[in-house]
C-alpha cells in the first residue's frame, strides 16, 4: 500500500480498533482488578494490552509512523504520520462495569489529521471519517444535528477524574443545564464527539482533555458536518486542553453562554442547600 493512499487506511484502522475492542471486552467480563496512576486516575491491564495490541499493528502494517499513546507515551522518529491512540477511553466506567467505553485512534499526516475511528465494542458500533469523505456509523452516513434552538438542546460534558474540585466545570455545568434540554456526563469523551457527530448530543464540551481524547472524534464531528473549537469559538488545537464541539448551528449561541460564564455575567446562583433541609 501507497503511503500517500490514504484511502485505505480507515479499513485498516478499523480491523485494529475491533480487535482491540474484543480484547477489552474479554477483561471486561472478568471484571479485571484496578489500578491507580494518581489519586484517582484509574488504569487496568485491558488498557496496557490493548494499546499493545494497537502497537503492534501498527507497526507490522505502517513501521515508520510515529506513535502517541495514552499508556506509553510518544515514539517521535520524525515521521510524516502519526498516530493518536487511546485504549481504553472510559476507564472508570470499564473499571466499575459499566458499559460506556471505546477504543479510538487517529491518524495524522503533515500536521492534518485525515483519518480517525472510534470503536464502541459493547455495542458494535464503529464511527469513522477520512479527511474530506464524510462521517459513517458502521459503514452509514451520519450528520450532526439540525436543531438550532439551545433551549431544545441535549449537550454533554466530562469532569476529570482527579482534582475535580480544582475543575471550573461545575459552574459551566450549572449555567448550562438551566439553559438547555439537559447535560449528560457519561464518562468517554471521545463516545461523546461521536454523539454529536451522529445527532444524538448537539453539542458537547470539556475542559483539560489529551490529544488522545480528541483527536479522532474532532475529525468525526467534522466530517459529520459540526464543529469545534476552543472555548472562546478560537480554531481548535489539540494541545489547547479546550473542546467545544456542536451541531454548528448552535455554536454561536454556545461560545456566547461560555463567554457569559467566564466573564461572570448572568449567572445564576446556586440554591442554598439549607432551604431544603427537611423538605425533601
Amino acid at each position: 500500500m501507497s503511503q500517500t493512499d490514504h484511502n485505505d487506511f480507515v479499513p485498516a484502522i478499523a480491523d485494529i480498533a475491533r480487535e482491540s475492542g474484543a480484547l477489552l471486552m474479554v477483561y471486561f467480563r472478568r471484571r479485571v482488578s484496578i489500578e491507580y496512576k494518581g489519586e484517582a486516575d484509574l488504569v487496568t491491564e485491558a488498557d496496557r494490552k490493548s494499546e499493545i495490541l494497537i502497537r503492534e499493528r501498527i507497526r507490522a502494517r505502517w513501521p515508520g509512523h510515529d506513535i502517541l499513546g495514552e499508556e506509553q507515551g510518544l515514539v517521535d522518529t520524525g515521521s510524516e504520520y502519526r498516530w493518536y491512540v487511546d485504549p481504553l477511553d472510559g476507564t472508570t466506567n470499564f473499571a466499575h462495569g459499566f458499559p460506556v467505553f471505546c477504543v479510538s485512534m487517529a491518524l495524522e499526516h503533515k500536521g492534518q489529521m485525515i483519518a480517525g475511528v472510534i470503536y464502541d465494542p459493547t455495542r458494535d458500533e464503529l464511527f469513522a471519517a477520512e479527511k474530506g469523505s464524510g462521517a459513517y456509523l458502521n459503514q452509514q452516513r451520519i450528520h450532526a444535528s439540525k436543531t438550532d434552538n439551545l433551549a431544545e438542546c441535549l449537550v454533554a460534558t466530562g469532569f476529570p477524574s482527579h482534582k475535580r474540585h480544582k475543575n471550573p466545570n461545575i459552574f459551566f455545568y450549572h449555567q448550562i443545564t438551566l439553559r438547555t434540554h439537559g447535560v449528560r456526563r457519561a464518562g468517554s469523551a471521545a463516545l461523546d464527539l461521536c454523539c454529536v457527530a451522529c445527532g444524538r448530543f448537539d453539542g458537547f464540551w470539556e475542559f483539560n482533555l489529551n490529544p488522545w481524547d480528541t483527536a479522532a472524534g474532532v475529525l468525526i464531528v467534522q466530517e459529520a458536518g459540526g464543529k469545534v473549537t476552543d472555548m472562546r469559538g478560537g480554531p481548535f488545537q489539540l494541545n489547547s486542553r479546550e473542546t467545544l464541539a456542536s451541531n454548528q448551528l448552535v455554536h454561536p449561541v454556545l461560545v456566547n453562554e461560555f463567554e457569559q460564564i467566564f466573564s461572570g455575567r448572568g449567572l445564576e446562583p446556586l440554591p442554598e442547600v439549607t432551604e431544603y433541609k427537611g423538605k425533601l
